[in-house]
């Protein structure tokens, strides 16, 4: 049951409900939202689910935050923020559950009343998307970048085109952000702090991306996605990992691939000031380079979301470009030639020592 779920509700409001749920062992720990249609606050739950059951009654504590700045209210501040609007402090739930839905029933203690149902987020499954059928070599690659609108698109790579797009930390089947936000992001903070020359002020929202950013950047699994201004540096990620002496013999039958963003359009949708706001997003930013000089070299530009099943829900700007890779030796000698190398996009002594493997051990 854990990761995320997704679906509707009526009764007394109508809108939106998530629920985002951690395998902990005994049970299923997390988050459940109900996303209201209409202007009020965010109403939230925390929620442990016991395992093995499929019909069970919680009564649950309910809390309430701000549309946008995720600020949770206390009922003096929903007082005065909302004037007039009655808020419920519990509910009554009822729940049933199966592997790929759960039904859920609440009644507050001010009377009001919701039925909804929830589907499991898709992630496990494959990539859906399919690549586009006239560019299936690198040369049809390299003409089709070219006459790309500049500006308007950005690029991911995937070493696999069956690799569904994901967070990195969607990817660990962790799903509940808001036990990330207070205890991932504080205890990064703590240890990292030592190590950097800036003191990251996790109350701006600057400093709070870039820090994210860095630690996305060194590996540590985060919402955040890497995207880049120029196709060619995706199509050097979506390769780089491959190697000649690990190639399956059927290599002539596997693809890399190039995911194509368009930003612009996608940037027409409502943007999240923070990583909760109240409502399903993905926010593309291009977080402050500080302490991470691999930014620039990358142009790297990234996208921050609350959404699991991130390719059904950008589907509709997402576009594919798979190739094969037995084009890999040419690839990275002509990705060498434009200046786009391991040296290059990873300053330091480890990218100039992977570039020395690439040229003298892997091409």
């Amino acid at each position: 049951m854990n990761g995320q779920w997704i679906g509707q509700f009526t009764g007394t409001n109508t809108g939106v409900v998530v629920a985002d749920l951690d395998d902990v062992g005994t049970g299923y720990a997390g988050v459940v939202f109900a996303y209201d249609a209409n202007i009020g606050p965010r109403t939230f739950a925390q929620v442990e689910i016991p395992k093995g059951k499929t019909t069970f009654s919680l009564q649950v504590g309910l809390e309430h935050l701000e549309r946008g700045t995720a600020l949770v209210l206390t009922p003096g501040g929903l007082a005065q923020k909302f004037p007039g609007v009655q808020t419920a402090s519990h509910a009554d739930t009822e729940w049933q559950v199966t592997p790929t839905q759960i039904l859920l029933k609440w009644r507050t203690n001010i009377g009001t009343n919701g039925d909804g149902w929830m589907v499991k987020s898709q992630q496990q499954n494959p990539s859906g998307l399919a690549p586009l059928s006239d560019v299936k070599t690198w040369e049809e690659f390299k003409r089709f970048a070219l006459a790309l609108e500049p500006s308007r698109f950005v690029f991911r790579g995937h070493e696999k085109s069956t690799w569904r797009l994901r967070t990195a930390f969607h990817r660990t089947g962790r799903a509940n952000l808001m036990k990330f936000m207070t205890q991932d992001v504080r205890a990064l903070h703590r240890h990292l702090s030592g190590l950097t020359t800036h003191h990251f002020n996790l109350n701006d929202q600057l400093d709070y991306a870039a820090f994210l950013n860095l630690a996305q950047h060194h590996g540590y699994p985060t919402p955040i996605l890497d995207w880049t201004h120029s196709p060619f540096v995706a199509a050097y990620f979506a390769f780089k990992d491959l190697r000649r002496n690990n190639l399956a013999a059927d290599a002539a039958d596997q693809r890399v691939r190039v995911l194509i963003l368009d930003a612009r359009e996608w940037n027409k949708n409502e943007r999240a000031q923070v990583l909760m706001p109240g409502f399903l997003h993905m926010t593309m930013l291009e977080p402050l380079p500080i302490n991470n000089p691999r930014v620039l070299p990358q142009q790297s530009i990234s996208s921050v979301t609350n959404v699991d099943d991130l390719e059904t829900y950008v589907a509709s700007r997402l576009s594919a470009i798979d190739l094969p890779v037995s084009e890999r030796q040419v690839v990275m000698q002509e990705l060498a030639l434009m200046g786009i190398t391991a040296g290059s996009l990873f300053p330091g002594l480890d990218g100039a020592c992977l570039q020395l493997k690439e040229r003298y051990f892997d091409l």
